[in-house]
């Protein structure tokens, strides 16, 4: 079942969140994650299968366009259509609320879910990603 975060989910999904990403930096620590996006809005999406939290992501809308972060699904539970479910019900959710085009990133390390996301309509565009870390 797809659906919005709620309270309970928190301990499920820093487990999930651990458990895919390796990564040490203090701004993907997942609570902190989880709790910074909520003073923000809720567009924090889980899903659930059979009770056990499955799969996530967390998405961004700026009113003109959309992001996709932090998109997983745990590992004995890949390659059963969990992931396609997350990504495309929350550009649908996206969608809702008036956003015509979605963006994600993929770690340059992580080639092997490029595959995933052109199956799901996704296309590499010429563009350069640039950021700087305000807080550390």
């Amino acid at each position: 079942m797809f659906r919005k975060y709620l309270p309970k989910d928190r301990d499920a999904l820093i487990h999930l969140w651990t458990s895919v990403f390796d990564d040490s930096a203090k701004h993907n620590d997942p609570a902190k994650m989880i709790d910074d996006k909520l003073e923000i809005d809720d567009l924090l999406f889980v899903l659930e299968h059979e009770g056990v939290l499955v799969s996530a992501c967390i998405a961004g809308y700026d009113g003109h366009r959309g992001w996709l972060y932090s998109v997983a699904t745990l590992p004995t539970y890949r390659r059963h259509g969990f992931a396609k479910t997350v990504v495309t019900s929350t550009i649908q959710a996206l969608r809702q609320l008036g956003c015509g085009k979605v963006n994600l990133q993929i770690r340059g390390s992580n080639t092997s879910v490029k595959s995933f996301y052109e199956s799901l309509g996704f296309c590499v565009e010429d563009r350069l990603s640039m950021s700087i870390f305000t807080t550390e």
